[in-house]
């Protein structure tokens, strides 16, 4: 397995971690360089200047969309009489499979911190919220800690750096809803009302939390920001093997020798994370698909292994690079069985807002248990190809059920015949429309 020697050229999130996976404090950080990039951004630059400067280098979003950064910036409004604004970190990463965030918060959180600082200046906001993942524990201590510091240091509060800009940074610890993930589910939640995904327009940028103009990224897209003020666009372009530009936290989790997240570029191919980072699949086991970006991403095969991780690659295969957290699947597991997990997650994770989500999401849970349990009907796998169309874009009211049926969609269309095996053998007609469960129920209410 390859060691990877971290160095501020080529890992700009990782280079300052501690090999006893201790957290950078504000002393270490500042001895390495930490707030170099925020100084640079307070004492010399406009804010309009750092928002070009985040759109020319290319920073696209991490969480999973890969919308540019600073294109997001410039959406917010012009008007200085609209001087109450919020930047708010989604740090609820809650999809299966993904533990990225959790790293950069709880070994580095200064440079989280020393982000939101520059983007809020950027954005003229005069408040920020880090949303915390509940059950995020040790991230909440030491992200707090982190705001101490630099409170103390001067670095947050009034008049940072003698610029005369004034930021409060707080964290909001999360009550474990997976649709908080959402944006705007996130700022309802943060609001103190029920965590439903707003309707779009009016968007974030012109009327988000409490109304005001509200900007939310992700814990690694206001990461990389620090280097990028610090480097500069040409740097940051550069240490990507890609069209997509910089580094990014990539790692492969289930059955592998070496689970893990690693900072590589963009454009590592995912055999490369599979076989030298991960370590391959665990003895006696072999490589059945995988999804590249987390639960919520469709499944590929061994003949995708060698697509470079990166957004346009990945999409043109059929699915999304997301978090670039892969999950590998072994000849072991039943693919029925493994979707019927992921749907479980997804239903109970609904908001229950909208009808499709509310009821499609539990109709492909209790099609798929019975097809695990060998008890399925002729038309089961033509209801669920039909649901995966009715809870397709644009089809709800947010992307959360778009993304539940992903991997239920591309199971199906890659290993379609463990699907066919659960189909019980046919005698005396249909014995689940007996039992009072209609599989093409659907068609009627659709």
């Amino acid at each position: 397995m390859k060691q990877i020697i971290r160095t501020a050229e080529m890992h700009p999130l990782t280079w300052r971690m501690r090999e006893d996976k201790q957290p950078v404090w504000l002393d270490e950080y500042r001895s390495k360089n930490g707030y170099a990039g925020a100084e640079k951004a307070l004492k010399g630059m406009a804010p309009d200047e750092i928002v070009a400067l985040v759109k020319d280098s290319g920073l696209k979003g991490r969480g999973g969309a890969g919308f540019s950064t600073g294109l997001k910036w410039s959406l917010m409004p012009k008007d200085e009489s609209m001087n109450i604004r919020y930047l708010l970190c989604n740090a609820d990463e809650m999809e299966p499979g993904t533990y990225k965030d959790r790293l950069l918060m709880e070994q580095m959180p200064h440079q989280l911190v020393e982000g939101m600082l520059i983007s809020a200046f950027a954005l003229k906001a005069y408040r920020g919220y880090i949303f915390l993942r509940g059950e995020y524990i040790e991230a909440a201590v030491n992200l707090r800690r982190a705001i101490a510091e630099a409170t103390e240091a001067g670095l947050l509060g009034k008049n940072i750096l003698g610029s005369g800009f004034d930021f409060e940074l707080i964290v909001h610890t999360g009550a474990g809803r997976y649709i908080c993930g959402e944006e705007t589910a996130l700022i309802n939640s943060l609001e103190g009302r029920r965590a439903n995904p707003r309707s779009k327009p009016p968007f974030p940028a012109s009327a988000g939390a409490w109304g005001k103009p509200t900007c939310v990224n992700n814990v690694e897209t206001l990461s990389n920001v620090p280097a990028i003020l610090a480097n500069g666009v040409e740097w940051y372009k550069g240490i990507s093997n890609s069209d997509d530009a910089g580094t990014k936290m990539m790692g492969f989790s289930g059955r592998v020798k070496n689970p893990g997240v690693w900072e590589l570029p963009f454009g590592t191919t995912a055999r490369e994370i599979l076989e030298d980072y991960a370590g391959g699949m665990r003895d006696g086991l072999k490589f059945k698909a995988w999804q590249p970006g987390g639960a919520g991403t469709d499944f590929l095969t061994d003949q995708h292994l060698d697509l470079p991780m990166e957004f346009a690659s990945i999409g043109k295969a059929g699915s999304r690079l997301g978090t670039a957290l892969a999950m590998a699947v072994d000849h072991e597991i039943n693919m029925v069985s493994l979707v019927r997990n992921l749907e479980e997650f997804f239903a109970r994770e609904s908001c229950g807002w909208c009808t499709p989500c509310r009821d499609g999401l539990p109709w492909s849970v209790k099609i798929l248990r019975a097809l695990e349990q060998g008890k399925g009907q002729p038309g089961d796998i033509e209801t669920l190809e039909q649901l995966c169309r009715q809870l397709g874009p644009g089809k709800t009211f947010c992307a959360h059920a778009p993304g539940a049926v992903e991997p239920l969609q591309s199971a199906i269309k890659y290993f379609r015949e463990e699907f066919e095996a659960g189909i019980a053998p046919q005698v005396f007609g249909n014995a689940r429309a007996i039992s009072g469960i209609q599989p093409n129920l659907l068609k009627a209410r659709w």
